[in-house]
């Protein structure tokens, strides 16, 4: 299966197609980046499709991280993803950046339960909990750090996530010590290309994974006036 894999949702502008016959990524590239993923992504898109020597209606499917992250970002995204899909007649997945975080680690099947954390800004994290099998520990959830922390309680972790290093920083020093601690700015693109392949397209949905709505909303009263029905969150 090949799948060419999109990230705009974090502090990257990512692609890379995956071959999962061979287990190769044919070509990849990731810019970081806080702001700037639309102008950036299809000149980086047409640099991977032309390394890696795959047209895009050679593609099996294609797989987009849809958050949680920067609002605007993980949108230019899921916009492209689903162009592309569009056009090609190719299936596109949704893959969340918690999910993508936490697979490398599962993978290894270690002991250590694997808490991936992403900064939600105003003293919050993103924030999920599996055991090292894979196994739910605690559901996707966007809640204050202190709260995370509560996590000590199913022993020592491994931290992952661009506030890996925020939530170890705070980490209770009566509690097990976490084993590790990776601070990520984003996801390995290589981990949503295979997740991207393993989901279900009808479950794995392409549409943005918010956990709570945006800082800053349109109001109500300007989008009537302009015969427009405010975004649902």
């Amino acid at each position: 299966m090949l799948i060419l894999a999109i990230d705009t949702a974090l502090d990257a502008c990512a692609a890379g197609v995956l071959d999962t016959r061979t287990g190769q990524l044919l070509a990849h590239e990731s810019l970081p980046m806080k702001r700037g993923h639309a102008e950036a992504l299809m000149p980086l898109l047409a640099r991977v499709m032309q390394q890696s020597g795959t047209a895009f209606a050679e593609l099996d499917r294609i797989a987009v991280t849809t958050g949680p992250g920067s609002f605007t970002g993980l949108r230019v995204g899921l916009s492209a993803g689903r162009g592309i899909g569009l056009a090609a007649a190719k299936p596109v997945v949704g893959v969340t950046t918690l999910a993508a975080y936490a697979a490398p680690l599962v993978s290894r099947n270690g002991d250590a339960p694997v808490l991936a954390v992403i900064d939600a800004r105003h003293d919050h994290v993103y924030f999920q909990a599996v055991s090292g099998n894979g196994t739910s520990l605690q559901r996707p959830c966007v809640i204050p750090i202190d709260e995370a922390l509560d996590a000590a309680r199913f022993g020592a972790p491994h931290l992952i996530g661009n506030a890996a290093a925020m939530l170890a920083a705070r980490w209770p020093a009566d509690a097990p010590q976490p084993v590790a601690v990776t601070e990520q700015p984003a996801p390995e693109i290589s981990w949503v290309a295979w997740l991207g392949a393993a989901v279900d397209p009808q479950a794995a949905l392409a549409r943005p994974f918010y956990l709570r709505a945006p800082d800053a909303k349109p109001q109500s009263s300007l989008m009537g006036a302009l015969g427009q029905t405010p975004p649902a969150p």
